[in-house]
């Protein structure tokens, strides 16, 4: 269960410097307002009869009146890790902007490529960063820094931090990023230092634990749309068409369920969380047969990481990528031949076209709204850190921009609930059963 302890936000120490921002602390005179400590956002607002967690609440995000830091003591440095997602340099930019014009911190630094960047063995420098250097990096996708996936050992990181000076870390990743970051914490604590590290949520799965929403998964929605568009094309242009499209979403089918609801055209949406079966009674198959014996097309968007339980023979030994994630089996080929197989058997005549954007979803620029978000997430970021918070990130939830403790955020992955909402809505929009497991 919750408490309030798994709420608080750490930080370094009393906040005694009086901010350069010139904004105001009093209500009603017309003047945009710092955000006091004392400001909370409610964890839950939707109450029922099981509700246990009715008084907790997260600190609001925003720029304080007093900070901890004095800005001509800062150095701060700005790390991307884990896979591409769009955002990126909107958020890298905005947090150079911010720190440059509004706290007057000139000495700013670019890690290159990741954790590796930390690594004295990996022998990359870091970069300087001010506003000429970030101007126009928001119009293009991917990472102005450079990425990867992988640990380096946080004794390294946090010695390397000592050697240039950072106070300030700032990193974008997703789950496994942003447990790496606490870990680097853990040893900064241990030894004792000054040093503020704030994560910001980089994730196009959208599977970041009481964050409502990640930058890059609108843009990675807007771009799979387009796809399924093409498929739902393909698929009424042929008799018996089907069109089939693969997206990103180990875990949680955030992608898939959101792409499903934009678009309207899908019959059939396969997520993680929901498990599904070929053959038998109200299986997925018969039921895409009955589909295409009334209508003669259809339309299906699977997750990647839906259904790997069904290719468990065919995965043989598992093996691992550079972040500790196990490699999943293809679901999008699996699932393709085994469609194809099944109506083959039976004489059936079907025309599949398959469709993978993945790596075309999570290396496109952004979209209005990722661009707007990600770059809000990067100021608060800045105001956080400035403020000598550590060991969090900046959230969203209930509309309203949060801090979230490291330990809360990756206390879990977050998921579609198949009970819930959104998975309602989906069911509604493509007119599926609510199983697709055989039945009697």
């Amino acid at each position: 269960m919750l408490t309030e302890k798994d709420f608080e936000v750490k930080t370094l120490g009393e906040s005694t410097v009086i901010s350069p921002l010139e904004l105001s602390t009093i209500r009603g005179d017309g003047i945009v307002n710092f955000v006091e400590e004392t400001n909370k956002i409610l964890y839950q607002v939707k109450l029922t009869d099981e509700s246990q967690d009715s008084n907790l609440y997260f600190e609001s995000a925003g720029p304080r009146k007093k900070i901890f830091f004095k800005p001509d003591e800062v150095k701060a440095a700005v790390m991307t890790c884990g896979g591409l997602c769009p955002g990126l340099n909107n958020a890298i930019r905005s947090i150079v902007m911010q720190l440059y014009y509004k706290y007057n911190v000139k000495n700013i630094y670019g890690i290159q490529f990741g954790q590796k960047g930390l690594d004295p063995s990996s022998g990359y420098d870091l970069i300087e960063l001010s506003p000429k250097t970030v101007v126009k990096i928001h119009e293009s996708g991917g990472s102005f820094l450079g990425t990867s996936r992988g640990k380096v050992d946080p004794e390294i990181i946090v010695d390397s931090l000592i050697k240039y000076g950072i106070n300030i870390l700032l990193c974008l990743g997703g789950d496994g990023t942003q447990r790496g970051l606490h870990s680097i914490y853990e040893v900064i604590q241990k030894r004792k230092l000054k040093i503020s590290v704030v994560g910001l949520p980089k994730t196009i799965d959208n599977d970041i634990n009481f964050v409502h929403k990640t930058f890059g998964l609108d843009s990675a929605v807007t771009v799979a749309k387009e796809a399924v568009r093409s498929a739902h094309c393909e698929a009424e242009s042929a008799y018996n068409g089907i069109g089939l499209v693969k997206v990103m979403g180990r875990h949680s089918g955030f992608i898939a369920a959101l792409t499903t609801l934009a678009n309207n055209d899908v019959n059939f949406c396969l997520i993680p969380e929901v498990k599904f079966e070929l053959h038998g009674k109200g299986a997925f198959l018969e039921i895409l047969e009955k589909r295409l014996e009334n209508r003669h097309h259809a339309v299906i968007v699977v997750s990647e990481g839906s259904g790997q339980e069904l290719l468990k023979d065919e995965k043989g030994v598992k093996t691992y990528d550079a972040s500790g994630n196990i490699r999943l089996g293809d679901i999008g080929i699996f699932l393709k031949n085994k469609i194809i197989e099944y109506f083959k058997e039976r004489k059936i005549p079907v025309d599949l076209k398959y469709i993978d954007p993945s790596y075309m979803i999570r290396s496109v620029p952004t979209n209005a709204n990722d661009s707007i978000f990600a770059a809000e997430l990067g100021r608060l970021s800045v105001d956080a850190a400035m403020a000598g918070k550590t060991d969090m990130l900046i959230g969203y939830w209930h509309g309203c921009f949060t801090h979230v403790p490291l330990p809360l955020a990756t206390s879990a992955r977050k998921q579609v609930n198949p009970e819930g909402e959104l998975w309602r809505e989906v069911l509604s929009t493509t007119g599926q059963p609510v199983s697709l497991k055989a039945h009697k």
